[in-house]
């Protein structure tokens, strides 16, 4: 008997989460994207790894603190967590910079834009950031001098500062922060090319200016990344909003959790540092280059040459909802929406439509992350103010949303919107929209679900789906949700959906043990299952347990999957892939063939114990068979993927599938394709409809 709590078939969490983020860096490694695209994927690996420290690194340092000797399902404690983390990072940070230095600045360079040290200026470059120093630098640069009266300063999380010695008969110490309120990078004058700087080279350069009277013997750059997860006593809190403000201004002030140093530093400049920061040197980072490789999102505006960068792929229209009213198209019949591939505007038009129609009466609306200027925001406002009831349940804890999104609850409010925080302990992550309309045959309710945020700029660069629908049981359950939501109403029992915390877990698992069943019976049984991450560890157990029996099970994950492939008697029916491309891949999708009679489901949640434990999430089905249909060539064309998907190994490691013979397929692109192809469809037969030959008639 096969014991399904053995540590050896989970991965750890954290470490799966760095091989993902090792993926993302073979996006900027692969010869095959554009410079620029290359350096984009560069700098998410950055960005990617700050919030993995201000995060996860904290909470399992918060737990080594605490003195706790808690095992994960992979059998290792935090601390054994963090010496594991450590060596990775250092080992993805030297690749990390071998790609910037080997691969990255050389073939920018053969475009003939080149990044430029100062001893590298010519005269009139030399001119130009000297005056740019004293003009736009100088007044803003605040030199800190830290002695026995004035300690070293806290210093902001993710900061970029300069560590100044300053010779005397004692040598002494300062700093200086590397403002960011201007460019980090730079352009210079250039007959040729593109000639560029980076901004801590010109401070560097005239730094003894701000220590006049005093001979400056070295400047290096460093950078702290502080513990910045926010701990809220809900249970205890008079008002949630105030209480996350409070916690908002503290995450800059965290305890270290990292330093990064140039890793030129000087022995008494480095030892000031990690003594002042109380370090450990297994949480120092010796850098080769430019500290926070973030810097290079702001690549495209000094490589601004088009062809540098991925041809352009606007979202294509909606065919159903083509100079077409709304409620008409949804009444119609349900309409499945592909983001980015397809427009996010019918989205945005359902919300502004809804705001000016007389006949509509209420909106209610979840929001967990929004753009910063958002029409959806703007609609809703403007439905109060058009005497509509609106209600929004604002999720203030979106973790570094919530400063945004407090600043929407508030603006909301205002307009007159009934405003929800969510609930106590629980965040609130499920996609919904909820329209009720007063028509002749009564009243309609028309409903929007979605697998993502209803953010208009991220749903150009994430994979999402979404569901229009009137359907009266998933009208009436999205308005039992949202009277739980608001009110004290029980969980309802729903008609089609299923809910987190309540029952979205058992739905899941009751779905994996049929299919299970059936393969002990000799049915047909198949699991495919998209999501984001893959770590509950009942999950994982009951997929286990359906591979045993026999079911194929092909899981599309990602991000972190806990997972093992490949383990004899246990999981030799289920590969596990993970896409990384161009966008974001976002959507989860949860399909269960059941005996031939397929239940297929969208979702808000991946397979995480915080998604089916502690969030408000949803699962919708798509019940319809042309939509079945499009969702299974979704699934089927994801499957194929041969250029960005790569396949999770017994060890733990991910590969490219070997193309050689087989047709090349990228999923990304040919969704794309698809998308422009109905769109093209649906004009010509537009244009025939209205087109129509005029006949001669008989006599």
């Amino acid at each position: 008997m096969i014991d399904l709590n053995d540590k050896s078939l989970y991965y750890n969490r954290e470490l799966s989460w760095l091989e993902f983020n090792s993926r993302v860096l073979e996006e900027a490694i692969d010869k095959t994207n554009p410079i620029v695209e290359r350096f984009k994927f560069l700098a998410i690996t950055a960005s990617n790894m700050d919030e993995y420290f201000m995060v996860r690194v904290a909470g399992l340092k918060q737990q080594i603190f605490s003195g706790s000797s808690k095992k994960d399902p992979a059998g290792m404690t935090a601390a054994e967590q963090v010496k594991a983390i450590s060596e990775k990072v250092h080992d993805i940070v030297y690749r990390q910079y071998s790609c910037l230095n080997r691969l990255l600045i050389p073939k920018l360079e053969s475009y003939d834009i080149k990044i430029l040290k100062a001893d590298q200026l010519d005269k009139e470059q030399k001119e130009y950031i000297k005056a740019y120093f004293n003009t736009t630098l100088y007044p803003i640069l605040t030199p800190l001098a830290i002695d026995n009266s004035r300690p070293l300063p806290l210093l902001a999380n993710k900061s970029l500062n300069l560590i100044v010695e300053i010779k005397g008969e004692e040598n002494t110490f300062a700093v200086v922060q590397i403002p960011n309120v201007v460019p980090r990078i730079v352009k210079l004058p250039s007959e040729k090319g593109v000639r560029a700087i980076l901004l801590e080279d010109i401070i560097k350069t005239y730094i003894g200016r701000l220590f006049n009277g005093n001979d400056v013997l070295s400047a290096y750059c460093f950078r702290i990344t502080r513990d910045a997860d926010l701990e809220i006593d809900e249970e205890e809190s008079r008002d949630l909003l105030v209480e996350i403000e409070n916690s908002i201004k503290q995450r800059k002030w965290g305890a270290p959790v990292r330093l990064e140093v140039d890793k030129r530093i000087c022995t008494g400049s480095y030892e000031f540092l990690e003594k002042q920061l109380e370090v450990k040197e297994k949480d120092v980072y010796r850098i080769n280059g430019p500290l926070d490789l973030t810097v290079f999102f702001g690549m495209p505006d000094i490589a601004a040459d088009p062809e540098l960068c991925d041809s352009p792929m606007p979202p294509m229209p909606v065919p159903e909802f083509r100079e077409r009213d709304i409620y008409e198209a949804i009444r119609e019949k349900d309409i499945l929406v592909h983001h980015p591939y397809q427009s996010f505007d019918p989205v945005v038009r359902f919300v502004e439509t809804s705001a000016r129609d007389e006949n509509v009466l209420a909106i209610k609306q979840t929001l967990y992350r929004v753009s910063g200027n958002s029409p959806i925001i703007s609609a809703l406002i403007e439905a109060a103010e058009n005497g509509k009831q609106v209600t929004v349940l604002v999720e203030l804890k979106a973790r570094f949303d919530e400063e945004n999104n407090i600043n929407w609850a508030k603006k909301l409010e205002k307009a007159g919107c009934h405003v929800i925080y969510g609930l106590v302990g629980l965040k609130t992550h499920c996609k919904l929209c909820l329209v009720v309309r007063r028509e002749e045959e009564g009243i309609i309710r028309y409903c929007h679900l979605g697998t993502g945020n209803y953010n208009d700029k991220t749903a150009k660069l994430y994979t999402d789906m979404g569901i229009f629908t009137c359907s009266e049981a998933i009208a009436s359950d999205v308005s039992a949700l949202f009277n739980c939501l608001t009110g004290y109403s029980k969980s309802a029992e729903w008609n089609k959906i299923a809910a987190a915390p309540t029952d979205l877990r058992e739905m899941f698992v009751r779905n994996i043990e049929h299919e299970e069943k059936n393969a002990l019976e000799g049915k047909p049984a198949r699991i495919i299952a998209k999501m984001n991450s893959l770590v509950d560890k009942g999950i994982i157990k009951a997929l286990y347990r359906a591979s045993i029996a026999g079911v194929k099970i092909d899981l599309i994950v990602r991000g972190i999957c806990c997972l093992k492939t490949g383990i004899p008697g246990v999981s030799e029916n289920i590969t596990v892939r993970s896409i990384v491309g161009r966008f974001l891949e976002h959507s989860r999708i949860y399909y269960f063939e059941n005996n031939g009679n397929s239940k297929i489901y969208l979702s808000s949640a991946d397979w995480m114990n915080r998604n089916l434990d502690r969030r408000v999430e949803v699962a919708f089905p798509v019940d319809s068979p042309e939509l079945q249909k499009k969702v299974m060539d979704i699934l089927d064309i994801t499957l194929r993927d041969n250029v960005k998907a790569r396949i999770q190994q017994p060890d733990g490691s991910y590969r490219h599938i070997d193309k050689r013979g087989k047709e090349i397929m990228q999923s990304q692109n040919e969704f794309y394709r698809i998308a422009c192809e109905e769109y093209k469809k649906f004009r010509e037969e537009e244009a025939d409809e209205i087109f129509i030959p005029v006949r001669k008639m008989d006599n």
